[in-house]
């Protein structure tokens, strides 16, 4: 092999060597902007900032004019670019405890869905408004109905449900985890 063969053939592998680098990089660039974007898409629509995990203690009202402090978490998963998001919130305290959990879809700020209540075997639908943060919702039942509000600022959340059934009110200030 002459010294001009050599030199090509160096010169050939380090040209190829460069070209998947480049082929990596433009990869690993891709991947940044898809995930990007991914999230993007995910923090945008009325639900925005919602998605995650979350944790907190309030207080609930009974019918019987008690009160007890509740322990509770919640779970928010937001999908459909922002326009469905789906909620677990479970909320105890020494002597009483629900465990609700809501589908939701969104058409603009108007939105729509259903929710069950797993310890007392009650579910029904709900409609309300939501964006910039908030969700406000009034949820139905067979022989129940009750308004939901939730409140999202950053890392801070605050739920109230009132009602006229066995719960009368229930507050939470929550903290994403």
């Amino acid at each position: 092999m002459n010294r001009a063969s050599f030199q090509n053939g160096i010169l050939m592998m380090t040209l190829i060597g460069r070209f998947e680098l480049a082929i990596k990089a433009a990869g690993i660039g891709a991947a940044m902007l898809f995930s990007v974007a991914a999230s993007h898409a995910q923090s945008s629509g009325p639900f925005a900032g919602f998605d995650g995990a979350w944790s907190g203690t309030g207080t609930v009202s009974l019918s019987d004019g008690s009160t007890e402090r509740i322990r509770c978490k919640a779970a928010y998963k937001v999908a459909g670019a922002g326009l469905n998001l789906k909620q677990a919130l479970h909320c105890a305290s020494d002597s009483y405890k629900f465990d609700l959990t809501s589908d939701v879809t969104s058409q603009g700020e108007r939105i729509s869905g259903n929710w069950s209540e797993s310890n007392r075997n009650i579910f029904g639908n709900l409609q309300g408004t939501a964006g910039g943060g908030q969700i406000d919702v009034f949820v139905e039942a067979n022989g129940f109905a009750a308004n939901l509000s939730l409140r999202t600022n950053g890392a801070k959340q605050t739920v109230q449900i009132s009602s006229k059934g066995e719960i009368r009110g229930v507050n939470i200030t929550m903290t994403k985890s």
